[in-house]
């Protein structure tokens, strides 16, 4: 038995929690993932899986075995990647997660650049407007809009951004009236993120003038490109990102309102960064594909 090779499969297995999940990770059909796995707790001489037909959860000895190799592993990882940044092209599958607005007007426009830059780089890149564990999921970079909370990663900024409110064209010949202050968004239909549970506070500053609206609407979601097309299509009014909005503001499909305000949602910070797991050795494949989206991002920054 390959005991690092087995050890590598029983901990994808225990991340994932099924044998065909693990196989298509590491590219092995489900019977010979369990041939490594039965090994591995033969040689152990303990039970390290608890099996269902559709899942396997780790027992009190899987458990206690996984703590331990997780870090001799991680050392072992760490010492082929330091030796390889010596001498060697960046290279192998980069495996990226990506909030869905920023991923799909941003990074995939970027993609065949950044392939054509690295051909011995690989991209397997999934999308969702959920934060993600990037350990347990085996990303190495993740694509977020806020603040980082987790001290097991890292973070680095790609764009800052600055909130706006905007409305279509349409929107405003109906509504205009109401909207010649922030104050006047209590009048009409604000399409917001759903963030959390209570009132959605609107937070508008101009020199030492301070306004909290609470805002409601018809229209309610955790995707920015719904809100996007919503607020395109006249459904009503919506703070988003600069970012967010650049293209339609400029191509003249949306105004932005109250320039003169800064404006914020109460709890939400929403610059653009990439997450990848604190380590003294990030991969070359990683950090050349981070410094790629600071480089092709940069404008973003600019006012």
């Amino acid at each position: 038995m390959n005991w690092l090779h087995a050890v590598r499969v029983f901990r994808e297995v225990a991340h994932l929690g099924s044998l065909s999940a693990a196989g298509r990770r590491l590219g092995m059909s489900p019977a010979t993932v369990s041939r490594h796995v039965t090994a591995l707790e033969h040689a152990l001489n303990a039970s390290l899986f608890h099996r269902s037909s559709r899942q396997m959860s780790l027992t009190e000895a899987g458990r206690t075995y996984k703590t331990m190799i997780e870090p001799i592993i991680a050392q072992i990882d760490e010492a082929k990647l330091a030796v390889e940044g010596l001498h060697s092209n960046p290279r192998g599958v980069l495996r990226v997660h990506s909030r869905q607005m920023v991923g799909a007007q941003y990074l995939t426009p970027l993609l065949p650049k950044f392939l054509d830059r690295y051909p011995e780089i690989d991209v397997d890149l999934a999308m969702s407007n959920y934060e993600i564990d990037i350990i347990e999921k085996g990303i190495d970079v993740d694509i977020r809009i806020g603040k980082l909370s987790d001290s097991a990663l890292h973070a680095r900024k790609i764009a800052t951004s600055r909130r706006i409110v905007v409305a279509s064209p349409t929107f405003l010949q109906i509504h205009g009236d109401q909207l010649k202050s922030p104050s006047g968004l209590v009048n009409v239909s604000c399409l917001t993120y759903r963030l959390s549970k209570g009132a959605v506070i609107w937070r508008f500053r101009r020199g030492s003038e301070e306004i909290e609206v609470p805002v409601t609407g018809r229209l309610q979601s955790d995707s920015g490109m719904t809100l996007l097309s919503a607020v395109m299509d006249g459904v009503g009014v919506a703070l988003m990102s600069d970012w967010a909005v650049r293209e339609a503001i400029a191509d003249g499909r949306l105004v932005p309102l109250f320039t003169d305000y800064s404006a914020s949602h109460s709890d939400y910070e929403n610059g653009i960064y990439a997450v990848f797991e604190k380590r003294e050795y990030l991969p070359r494949k990683t950090r050349v594909f981070i410094d790629f989206l600071c480089d092709e991002l940069a404008y973003l920054n600019d006012d």
